[in-house]
């Protein structure tokens, strides 16, 4: 399980500094993207 934690935590990390940066990307880019939740 101990593992699993260490994953879970990389992954986070990962998250945390990837998606504002790929945002940022995006609005510099002047592409327009949707930014909705998607829905069943």
């Amino acid at each position: 399980m101990h593992n699993l934690d260490a994953v879970f935590v990389d992954v986070d990390d990962f998250c945390q500094t990837f998606f504002p940066a790929w945002a940022k990307h995006l609005i510099s880019s002047d592409v327009k993207q949707r930014n909705k939740l998607s829905r069943l």
